[in-house]
């Protein structure tokens, strides 16, 4: 059995929770829950779960300063949250999981599927999501989670991605490279705002790192790092624009 413990400052909310998994995910079992960070916290050192489902707005605080103040933990979590943009953002950014208030059981049984394939949290995870929820100072740093652990890194280090069906190969200026587990369209999301731009439906690019464009050969981008990456026809008016600005 997976043992899963509940916070949450809504009593109807947590034995809506219970329920659902009871009635979706019958392997998970609710050892525990509370109502605050005092209480939540005391129940998290006093238990050994697998899984908590933790909400962000409680009644003495959030649910991040739960985990600023247990430093190390040993389970995943899961956040629970009305529709909040900024903290969405912070989830994706980190790699920590989420459910949009109501849950959906389709999600929430997703969410365990994902629990089963993955390990805990790690602390670099946590800090991360900690950082971007705090806007705390410093590079922006993305978690990637590849099949055996997560990678924190440096936005400003990654020169490329590229689409590996559905999975995301990730290029890095010391030339490294790391398959991902998300798709290539998460990504363009989660990086728009930091000068990566789609020029072909197999590539993402850092725009800081563009060394040249090559009109020959159907037009194709060289990196600092010496790759080549293809521009799509109906993308090249689109790159023109970017490089005029550069």
């Amino acid at each position: 059995m997976i043992k899963a413990i509940i916070i949450d400052d809504i009593p109807q909310a947590i034995e809506l929770l219970k329920s659902d998994l009871k009635n979706y995910c019958p392997e998970v079992e609710v050892i525990g829950d509370a109502p605050s960070v005092v209480a939540g916290t005391k129940l998290l050192k006093q238990s050994s779960p697998d899984i908590v489902f933790l909400d962000i707005e409680l009644q003495d605080g959030t649910g991040f300063d739960i985990l600023e103040i247990l430093g190390e933990i040993s389970f995943k979590v899961i956040f629970t949250t009305a529709s909040d943009e900024h903290a969405i953002k912070a989830f994706r950014f980190s790699a920590i999981d989420y459910l949009l208030k109501p849950i959906n059981p389709e999600e929430l049984q997703e969410a365990i599927s994902k629990f089963k394939e993955s390990k805990p949290d790690t602390k670099e995870s946590i800090d991360l999501l900690l950082d971007t929820v705090k806007e705390r100072t410093g590079p922006p740093k993305l978690a990637l989670h590849t099949l055996d652990k997560i990678q924190v890194t440096e936005i400003d280090d990654i020169v490329r991605c590229e689409s590996s069906g559905n999975y995301t190969t990730f290029f890095f200026t010391d030339k490294q490279k790391l398959l991902v587990t998300k798709t290539l369209k998460e990504y363009e999301k989660m990086l728009d705002e930091y000068n990566f731009i789609r020029v072909h439906q197999s590539h993402l690019i850092n725009s800081n790192h563009i060394k040249e464009y090559i009109k020959t050969e159907g037009g194709y981008l060289v990196m600092k790092d010496g790759s080549h990456v293809s521009v799509s026809i109906r993308k090249k008016p689109m790159v023109m624009k970017l490089l005029d600005r550069l």
